[in-house]
């Protein structure tokens, strides 16, 4: 069942009279993790719900009880944010193709916003003496998705963009931005990775709609919404598999003549 959380975005780091103007419906399908949020005034209302491979057949539904529950129809939206990468292929597939059909459908503009932003903002939240988050999660393939960022009166500065690297190169990345809190299930993935980094830790920590729609709130401010056909995933790893052409070409060398 989904969980309902409503809170107080003047609780929040970034709270101000700009990032709480608009309404905004925000959905994130990155992890197994399936969530909405919506904001509006001073509050967000989240709904989250541990899905496994079926996003696609929650998210619309979730969406759904929203916007029952906050009595609003997405007409009443302002734009569309969706988590945009890097994470679950799939899932950032369905994010976006979703809110482009949703901003399509009610004439609204989307609002693309990073997996990794929205970590380090939840992890800022988290523990908010942190001033400088490296992000990292796991990316599978013995490597993790990393960006850094740093976070002074409720802005968000991208120092470092959204890459791969080996639990080795965390390590050398840790050291060179040195940075307060290192947050993202990277920590968990990679073994003693946590033990041999000597920083603060946020592994628990995760981004999710309700920091994906503060991110989009200031975005929105600063004139940042585009149109829903402009809208794409970030998926930094290109390709994780073969087709079925590779496959076969791979499979035939291997074999041998004969």
């Amino acid at each position: 069942m989904p969980q309902l959380l409503i809170v107080s975005l003047r609780a929040g780091p970034g709270a101000t009279a700009a990032a709480v103007s608009p309404t905004l419906l925000a959905i994130d399908t990155a992890t197994d993790v399936c969530s909405v949020a919506l904001a509006r005034a001073d509050s967000i209302t989240e709904l989250a719900e541990a899905v496994g491979q079926k996003h696609s057949e929650r998210i619309l539904p979730m969406v759904n009880a929203l916007l029952q529950e906050t009595g609003l129809q997405l007409g009443d939206c302002d734009a569309i944010a969706f988590g945009s990468g890097p994470g679950a292929f799939t899932g950032l597939r369905i994010a976006c193709g979703i809110a482009q059909g949703l901003a399509f459908g009610a004439g609204k503009p989307v609002l693309a916003i990073g997996n990794l932003a929205a970590l380090a903002w939840a992890a800022n939240a988290a523990a908010p003496g942190s001033r400088r988050i490296l992000a990292a999660i796991d990316a599978r393939m013995q490597e993790a998705y990393w960006a850094v960022y740093s976070i002074e009166r409720g802005v968000l500065t991208e120092l470092a963009a959204p890459a791969l690297a080996s639990a080795d190169e965390l390590l050398d990345i840790a050291n060179r931005f040195e940075p307060d809190l290192v947050a993202g299930n990277a920590l968990r993935v990679f073994p003693g990775l946590a033990d041999r980094l000597g920083r603060a830790q946020a592994a628990d920590v995760s981004a999710s709609a309700r920091s994906i729609a503060i991110l989009a709130a200031d975005r929105f401010a600063e004139g940042g919404a585009m149109p829903a056909a402009l809208a794409v995933p970030v998926y930094v790893r290109d390709r994780v598999a073969l087709t079925i052409d590779e496959r076969r070409t791979a499979a035939a060398a291997a074999a041998g003549p004969g």
